[in-house]
């Protein structure tokens, strides 16, 4: 299994909608204008956070955002097939991380079971 962060478009920027909780704490940041200014706030963003998932950078387009519904954040489970697994609803309050955990060890059980059937 592998655990990734895309990073979406900007949800609190300075030049749209400023959050008071980014105000409170002096994060000031504007709608990035190229790929290189979104790769530099979600480094920042990934950093200050302390999280540790390896991010992946949507493009200007939010191609993955339009895709997936992801804003403001969403937690998916996307299958060996490549199909949505598991969808939560907007976070952080449409989270439900046990519901989550059933369809990762449901996975994660499907995986051992293949990987021990004789070929």
């Amino acid at each position: 299994m592998a655990f990734f962060v895309v990073y979406i478009m900007e949800a609190h920027p300075v030049d749209a909608w400023q959050d008071g909780d980014n105000l409170k704490d002096h994060i000031s940041v504007a709608s990035p204008r190229s790929l290189e200014e979104r790769c530099l706030v979600a480094d920042k963003c990934m950093t200050k956070l302390a999280v540790q998932i390896p991010p992946v950078i949507d493009d200007l387009l939010n191609t993955t955002e339009i895709a997936y519904t992801a804003w403001p954040d969403r937690l998916y489970v996307i299958d060996r097939e490549g199909r949505i697994a598991y969808k939560s609803k907007p976070g952080p309050y449409g989270f439900k991380p046990d519901q989550m955990a059933e369809v990762l060890k449901r996975l994660a059980g499907a995986a051992r079971t293949q990987a021990t059937l004789p070929p």
